[in-house]
């Protein structure tokens, strides 16, 4: 790598040696409302093939069989999604669909001397932070400056920044394919045939947390858990919590105990409801008015494991409740069925389960470390080459 950027030094010093013309991205970008593309149904499904994307975290919500209306994005015109609202944005160089319309297409200007990767890379570099809920393409992000350099310093990055994501890709793969492995194994261990099964009701009680809010919160005091951080912080165990409560506050609120299962009842989606998280920790904890404590005698990371099955899922979607929010309550938990294995099986299975998380999910071991390695790589790289001098007209 040093030799690549003595390179690439040498080529600056030689295009450029008194830096680079800035200019804003509208002036090198056009853009294409979504409208045309926008799915249909939402009844998503593996078995089709053309994938639905969002501009935000998600990527691809699901995959659906519909085949009119297609953005025709490839290898060799690819297109930069725009989420309007977060300017969350992704890379596409396939056929697709989208989910709604808060996004923009963004495409090269005909007459842009640019190279459009060039560009993408340019536009991670950018720390722009929205400060209300509105459309910020055309008001605000479209004027943001990047560095211009001549194209041949241009599809230089390119070529440098292309051999981290390539390797970072690769990576990715592999680890998705030990995803997959995974997932099959979760829902094996809880589908054996020949073991009871009995309602969650039956083997233990639920108990809704009571409300507070985000602005409760501190930094030291009572242990909590706020739903949101179900989905942003927590696995599938914890023994210790990211926020707290005034001791005044908590005595009013409800707990969870050492060995009870907190399970989410609200989130924006139906795949959001029913995540479980066992605590482990040897404090009670408070619990959110979005959640359930679950109280029960089984192995607490069994349970949690299984409410995280695409059969335990299968069970609830019938008594969720959909909307700008969506929400089940305790009746329906109640009914969903559990296999009860034995309590040497359950340990087994959640040892087995544990090593397959962690080989997945722990950035501090095997490939996610790798990884994560790779990525900081490709972020130090990344700010070092996009980071010019701009050049002042005399």
């Amino acid at each position: 790598m040093a030799q690549t950027i003595n390179k690439f030094n040498k080529l600056i010093n030689e295009l450029c040696p008194d830096g680079v013309e800035f200019k804003e991205l509208g002036e090198l970008l056009d853009y294409e409302q979504p409208g045309n593309y926008i799915v249909k149904s939402t009844a998503y499904s593996d078995e089709f093939t053309m994938p639905v994307l969002t501009a935000g975290k998600g990527f691809i919500r699901g995959y659906t069989d519909e085949t009119e209306g297609i953005y025709k994005a490839s290898k060799e015109n690819p297109v930069i999604i725009f989420d309007d609202f977060t300017t969350s944005f992704h890379w596409v160089d396939f056929e697709f669909k989208v989910k709604s319309s808060a996004m923009k297409m963004l495409i090269p200007q005909k007459n842009a001397d640019v190279a459009f990767r060039f560009i993408y890379f340019a536009m991670k570099c950018i720390h722009y932070i929205p400060q209300d809920h509105a459309r910020h393409w055309i008001s605000q992000y479209s004027k943001i400056k990047i560095p211009f350099p001549p194209l041949k310093v241009q599809e230089e990055i390119v070529k440098i920044l292309n051999s981290f994501t390539e390797l970072e890709a690769e990576l990715e793969a592999e680890l998705e394919a030990r995803k997959k492995q995974y997932e099959h194994y979760k829902e094996e261990f809880f589908n054996t045939k020949g073991v009871e099964r009995k309602a969650l009701g039956e083997v233990g009680s639920f108990l809704r947390g009571r409300r507070f809010v985000k602005t409760d919160i501190m930094n030291e005091g009572v242990p909590c858990v706020h739903y949101g951080e179900m989905y942003t912080h927590y696995n599938i165990w914890a023994d210790k919590s990211k926020s707290f409560l005034k001791p005044e506050l908590a005595k009013k609120l409800r707990v969870a105990h050492h060995g009870d299962v907190v399970i989410v009842a609200a989130g924006e989606t139906i795949e959001d409801i029913g995540l479980g998280v066992a605590w482990l920790g040897n404090s009670d904890i408070v619990v959110h008015d979005a959640c359930f404590i679950f109280s029960h005698n089984l192995n607490p990371k069994y349970v949690s494991y299984f409410l995280r099955t695409r059969q335990f899922h299968a069970q609830i979607k019938s008594f969720i409740s959909s909307g700008k929010i969506s929400s089940i309550n305790s009746n329906g938990l109640e009914k969903a069925k559990i296999p009860i294995a034995s309590t040497s099986e359950q340990e087994r299975i959640v040892k087995i389960l544990d090593k397959f998380d962690a080989l997945v999910n722990d950035i501090s071991i095997g490939l996610p470390a790798e990884l994560e390695a790779r990525k900081k790589q490709y972020e130090y790289y990344r700010e070092e080459l996009l980071t010019f001098k701009e050049k002042t007209n005399k």
